[in-house]
């Protein structure tokens, strides 16, 4: 099963979050502390906690030695696990573009490429993936002054990211954007004209839902950015990606991931539904 959906595309970043859960799951089992699995790779506790959590690729050797201390004999389980390790050791394509791609965000790339439901709340700026080229030329210069070489490879991955909406399998997108992310003119009339009906085309696709949070709604419990990822048949927990300006939290505790899974339910319940919100998105572009 693990073989197949490796073969079949998975993101390298998911295969190392589910050999490392399942790592940690044979550990405890066994009763094996962290400090006693790091001695018996030769490494430390801190590196058993990074592989286990997928933040770090797994080495055949390490795991090797791993499986056999945990016990593990059956050999398809141990093949199924080989095969979700050299997965994990494949190199993502956001690695060729440097510095452009800061290490706190490498990670939500690659679960990003993995995930079946993208859901998001915007208050300042258009999702990165229903961004037009300009708008997000507009949104990087903010930050970069002048726009050098790094700015221009920035909005190359961004430009990259939106392909996974048009792919044979494309994710479900759901997005709700706040009016006053809407009515903020970034980069200027016509490029904010143009991100508009970019909004309004794209809203078309069957597996892309865009809903529009009006001024009228008044308050609610969002007040900051939110992305939420959801993968197939449980395969991976839920994961939260709240960007910072410089750094991202991912918050992982089942209580974290309920609250902001509530949180995108009540946003998305006091927007107005799709059809209603093109209406919105089209009575703002008149006024531009």
């Amino acid at each position: 099963m693990e073989i197949a959906l490796a073969e079949a595309g998975e993101g390298a970043v998911a295969a190392r979050i589910r050999l490392g859960a399942r790592l940690r799951r044979l550990r405890e089992e066994a009763g094996i502390s962290r400090q006693e699995a790091a001695a018996a790779i030769r490494s430390s506790e801190s590196k058993i906690s990074r592989m286990e959590l997928g933040r770090t690729m797994t080495k055949a050797r390490d795991l090797a030695d791993l499986v056999t201390l945990y016990g593990v004999n059956d050999e398809a389980e141990r093949e199924n696990m080989r095969a979700l390790s050299q997965h994990g050791c494949a190199p993502g394509w956001w690695q060729a573009y440097g510095d452009a791609v800061p290490a706190w965000m490498k990670h939500f790339l690659g679960l990003e490429q993995a995930a079946t439901l993208i859901r998001s709340y915007d208050v300042q700026f258009v999702s990165g993936l229903l961004q037009t080229r300009d708008y997000a030329k507009a949104v990087f210069s903010l930050s970069s002054s002048p726009p050098g070489e790094r700015a221009h490879r920035q909005l190359a991955v961004r430009m990259r990211r939106q392909e996974i909406l048009y792919r044979a399998d494309p994710p479900h997108l759901w997005a709700v954007i706040d009016e006053a992310t809407l009515r903020r003119p970034v980069g200027g009339t016509a490029v904010m004209r143009a991100q508009i009906e970019h909004l309004l085309e794209i809203s078309q696709l069957p597996h892309v839902n865009i809903q529009v949070l009006p001024f009228r709604a008044g308050g609610n419990a969002g007040g900051v950015p939110v992305i939420l990822l959801r993968f197939a048949a449980d395969l991976l927990p839920d994961v939260v990606y709240l960007e910072q300006l410089t750094s991202a939290v991912y918050p992982s505790s089942p209580a974290d991931l309920a609250h902001y899974w509530n949180m995108l339910n009540q946003v998305a319940t006091h927007a107005d539904p799709p059809i209603a919100s093109t209406m919105i998105l089209n009575q703002i572009r008149k006024e531009l």
